[in-house]
């Protein structure tokens, strides 16, 4: 959700809860206000409480990840998703990457924290292997 649209319904809120029931209608739209940030907060640290105990830059499958991804995710949906913390690759623009045990390799690329794009890279086969 945008912020400016959170924290618009969030005034509506109290001003509603000001309107119907006064005082007491304030403190309990206040109430709720703060019972979803707690619960977004606890959201967020139990994503990187997963991510933190993976290996830094690593996922189990490269092309699972690529075609669960969808732009406009923030980093923190993607590190829910990959449940680890991606090796940053650029600043500008800011562009994060993951890798998976056969060398493939996700780059995402965020613009105003939103994912714009991103690129599945694989490993090119050796050639001193066998063709089926």
């Amino acid at each position: 959700m945008n912020a400016i649209v959170g924290w618009g319904l969030a005034a509506v809120a109290v001003a509603a809860g000001w309107w119907g029931y006064g005082w007491p209608g304030v403190v309990m739209a206040i109430s709720v206000v703060v019972f979803w940030l707690l619960l977004q907060f606890s959201r967020a640290m139990r994503a990187m409480k997963t991510a933190a105990t993976a290996p830094k830059g690593r996922v189990d499958s490269a092309v699972m990840l690529n075609a669960k991804l969808k732009p406009g995710m923030t980093l923190m949906q993607v590190i829910a998703v990959t449940e680890s913390l991606g090796e940053r690759v650029s600043d500008t623009p800011e562009t994060w990457a993951w890798v998976d045990d056969g060398d493939s390799r996700v780059s995402l690329v965020f613009d105003g924290a939103k994912l714009q794009s991103w690129q599945l890279t694989r490993p090119e086969p050796k050639a001193d292997s066998p063709a089926p």
